[in-house]
């Protein structure tokens, strides 16, 4: 019995510092405007895009963002892989494709965007390499 509390106790934090990407916008939308909380709208090529692979890394899977992200921000990633392996189910493609026509028409990737919860955009951004602690510095920047 003594293991078991650490075991679950472990198991129940990675969970609690995992991010929480919706995986649907109108989901993450409504969240938005539940929580009052602005969306952070990605828009990455997850296995070609070698600043989005670079951005993911140092900031998206940092625990300072992870922790700072799931109490002030609501996450959408609109990815577009172009390996047969990663390909997205249809619905999210046209999901994905929809919202870059709306918020990123000139295709860059890596794309950030802050928006609040009418949609207006608050702020764009690109990879940086940079602390997460600073890149969450810019994006809050963008609350301003």
């Amino acid at each position: 019995m003594k293991i078991v509390a650490p075991i679950l106790s472990l198991f129940f934090s990675i969970f609690a510092l995992g991010q929480d990407w919706k995986e649907n916008y109108a989901d993450a939308l409504t969240l938005s405007v539940d929580e009052n909380k602005p969306i952070v709208l990605v828009f990455a090529g997850s296995d070609w895009c070698a600043p989005c692979i670079k951005l993911d890394k140092s900031i998206w899977q940092s625990d300072e963002f992870k922790t700072y992200s799931s109490a002030n921000y609501i996450l959408y990633k609109a990815d577009f892989p172009r390996k047969k392996a990663n390909r997205l189910a249809v619905d999210q493609t046209k999901q994905n494709a929809a919202l870059a026509e709306r918020f990123n028409p000139k295709g860059h990737f890596p794309l950030v965007v802050v928006l609040d919860s009418t949609e207006k955009v608050l702020g764009k951004m690109g990879y940086k390499k940079i602390s997460p602690q600073a890149y969450i510095s810019l994006l809050n920047n963008c609350l301003k």
